[in-house]
C-alpha cells in the first residue's frame, strides 16, 4: 500500500508545483467554476445558460471540494480555487489506476510504473490540473473498473460498479463510450455459474443513470418544443447536428491541431499507448484496458466528428495501463513461450529498442515538463483578478463590465452584480435576455476587461468587436496580455445602436442551444 501512496502523494505534488502558472486558462474552466459557484452559493445564476449540456453531477462535485480552498486561500483567483480542487481527483485517479493495474493481472513494478507514466505526463500534468469534467468522470469510471475486476466477485461489488459507471457518466456523458470495454471487464471478473446475477446487479446499478432523464421529465424539459431547454434537444444536437473538428488526417483542422498539440506535449505516452493498446488485445487479461484505448481512439479518428481540447483527458490513464502491459509482456517473453530463444532474444533487444525510440523524444518531453513546472503563463489573470478588488470604478453594483468566463466569476466576488453588472463576452450578442437589456447596444457597457480569449472571439461577435474598438484604454495588465478598457461617458447613452442579435432570431432562451459555444 505504501508505493501507491507515495505515487499518489507525486502526483499531487507534480500538479500543485506551479498551479497558477499553468497552463494557460481556458474559458471553459471558468463556466464549469460558476456552474459550482451557482449551485453551492443559491446566490445567483451562472453567466452560462443551462440547456442539457452536460448533467450537472460534475459541477456539484467541483463546488463540493472548491469551498476549502476558498475558505482557506480567499486572496487567490477562483482559477486557483478551482485547479486546488482537482487535486484531491488526482490522488484518487491514481490511486485507482494502481489498483486497475494489479486487478488486470500486472505485477508490482509495471503496476507503479503505468502510474508513474500518467504522474509524470506533461500532457496529463497540464491537462489534470485544469477544471474540466472529464477528470471527474476517468475517476468514477476507473473505479467501476476495479470494482468489476473484484477477485472475490461479489455482487454488491457488480452493483457498485454499476452506480459508479452511472456517477461517471452523470459527470460528462462522453465517457459512455467506454461501456462496452467496463461490461467485459465485469463478464471476465464474474463467475460463470454467477454471471447472469452479476450483469443484472451491474443494470440495477447502473439505473441511476435514469434520474437524469426523470428530471428533464418533472421540469417538463424532455422533449423539444415551445420555449424552454430541451434534453433530447440536447442530445441530437451533440450527437448529430454540431459542427465537427474535420479529420485528425487532414493538416489545418482543428482536430489535427488538437492531435498534434497532445503528441508535442508527450509523444512517448499518446504513441506507445495507442500501439500498446492494440497489442493488449491479445491477452485475455489485458483485453478490457485494450477495447478501451481502441474505442478511445476511434472516437478521436472518426471523420467529421468534434473532438473537443480535453478529450485527451480520458485517454490517459488507459494509456499508460496499456503501455506498461505490454512493456512487462514483452520482458517476461509473453508471447513467445513456445520459443525459449525468440524470449530470451525479446529480453535482451527490448531496452536497445527502448533506447532507440526514446533518447531523440527526450529532450522534447523534457522541455514540455519543465514547462508545465516553471512556465508563468497566467500572470496576466492574477493581476487581472486583483484590479476587479482593487480599482476604482464607482458603485460596482451599478457598472456594466464585459469580461471572458474565466474572470467572470472574479468579477462576482469583487463586488459586480452578476448577470446584470458583469457580463460574459459571449453573451453581448448570443443571448436575447442580456441583448434586451441593451437598448443602445455597445454603448450600455462602461468597462471592458478584454483578455486574448476575447480578442480571438471578436471576429464572430460584432458587439465584442465594437467595443474593443472604441473602448478607450485605461490600463494595460501584464504587458498589455490583459487590457481595461472603458467606454467614454460621451459615447454613452448618445444614440441608439445596433443591437447584434434581433429578438426574432433569437426569440426564446431555450434556442441558445444551437448556437452555445461550449457544450
Amino acid at each position: 500500500m505504501l508505493v501507491p501512496l507515495l505515487l499518489a502523494a507525486l502526483t499531487v505534488a507534480l500538479r500543485a508545483r506551479n498551479l497558477s502558472g499553468h497552463p494557460f486558462p481556458n474559458d471553459d474552466e471558468g463556466t464549469y467554476l460558476s456552474q459550482a459557484w451557482a449551485v453551492t452559493t443559491g446566490v445567483g445564476m451562472s453567466h452560462y445558460t443551462y440547456w442539457y449540456d452536460h448533467p450537472p453531477l460534475g459541477w456539484l462535485q467541483l463546488g463540493a471540494l472548491a469551498w476549502l480552498p476558498q475558505h482557506l486561500l480567499p486572496e487567490q483567483t477562483a482559477l486557483v480555487h478551482g485547479r486546488l480542487a482537482m487535486l484531491p481527483v488526482a490522488a484518487v485517479t491514481a490511486l485507482l489506476l494502481h489498483l486497475v493495474a494489479r486487478r488486470t493481472g500486472l505485477g508490482r513494478v509495471a503496476a507503479a510504473a503505468a502510474t508513474l507514466l500518467n504522474a509524470v505526463s506533461p500532457l496529463a500534468i497540464g491537462m489534470q490540473r485544469q477544471v474540466y469534467l472529464d477528470s471527474f468522470a476517468v475517476m468514477w469510471f476507473l473505479a467501476g473498473l476495479s470494482l468489476a475486476l473484484s477477485p472475490r466477485r461479489r455482487l454488491w461489488a457488480h452493483c457498485a460498479a454499476g452506480v459508479a459507471f452511472a456517477v461517471a457518466v452523470l459527470s460528462k456523458e462522453t465517457v459512455a463510450v467506454l461501456l462496452p470495454a467496463l461490461l467485459l471487464a465485469l463478464w471476465q471478473g464474474s463467475d460463470r455459474r454467477t454471471r447472469s446475477f452479476s450483469l443484472a446487479a451491474f443494470a440495477a446499478g447502473s439505473a441511476v443513470l435514469a434520474g437524469y432523464p426523470l428530471y428533464s421529465v418533472l421540469k417538463g424539459e424532455l422533449l423539444p418544443g415551445g420555449c424552454h431547454s430541451s434534453l433530447l434537444r440536447a442530445l441530437v444536437w451533440q450527437v448529430a447536428s454540431r459542427g465537427g473538428s474535420g479529420s485528425v488526417f487532414d493538416s489545418g483542422t482543428v482536430a489535427n491541431s488538437l492531435v498534434v498539440q497532445w503528441l508535442r506535449a508527450d509523444p512517448v505516452l499518446l504513441a506507445g499507448g495507442a500501439a500498446a493498446g492494440f497489442a493488449a488485445l491479445a491477452v485475455r487479461r489485458l483485453r478490457p484496458v485494450g477495447l478501451a484505448v481502441v474505442l478511445l481512439m476511434l472516437v478521436v479518428l472518426r471523420p467529421g466528428g468534434y473532438l473537443p481540447k480535453m478529450y485527451a483527458l480520458q485517454t490517459l490513464p488507459f494509456f499508460a495501463l496499456a503501455l506498461a502491459a505490454t512493456v512487462e509482456r514483452v520482458l517476461r517473453g509473453g508471447w513467445c513461450r513456445r520459443v525459449p530463444r525468440l524470449r530470451w532474444a525479446l529480453r535482451a533487444a527490448a531496452p536497445a529498442v527502448a533506447a532507440l525510440a526514446l533518447v531523440p523524444l527526450a529532450p522534447g518531453w523534457w522541455a514540455q515538463f519543465r514547462e508545465t513546472q516553471q512556465a508563468d503563463l497566467n500572470a496576466g489573470y492574477r493581476a487581472a483578478s486583483h484590479w476587479l478588488h482593487t480599482s476604482a470604478v464607482g458603485d460596482r453594483q451599478r457598472v456594466r463590465l464585459v469580461t471572458d468566463g474565466v474572470l467572470w466569476l472574479d468579477a462576482v466576488r469583487a463586488g459586480y452584480t452578476p448577470g446584470a453588472g458583469v457580463i460574459w463576452h459571449y453573451k453581448l450578442d448570443k443571448d436575447p435576455a442580456v441583448v434586451a437589456s441593451m437598448p443602445r447596444g455597445w454603448r450600455d457597457i462602461d468597462y471592458v476587461l478584454a483578455t486574448p480569449t476575447m480578442q480571438e472571439a471578436q471576429s464572430e461577435l460584432p458587439t465584442l468587436k465594437v467595443l474593443l474598438r472604441q473602448g478607450k484604454p485605461v490600463e494595460d495588465i501584464h504587458y498589455g496580455q490583459i487590457r481595461v478598457l472603458r467606454v467614454p461617458e460621451k459615447t454613452r447613452g448618445a444614440g441608439p445602436g445596433t443591437p447584434p442579435v434581433t429578438a426574432s432570431l433569437l426569440p426564446c432562451i431555450g434556442e441558445v442551444d444551437d448556437i452555445w459555444p461550449y457544450a
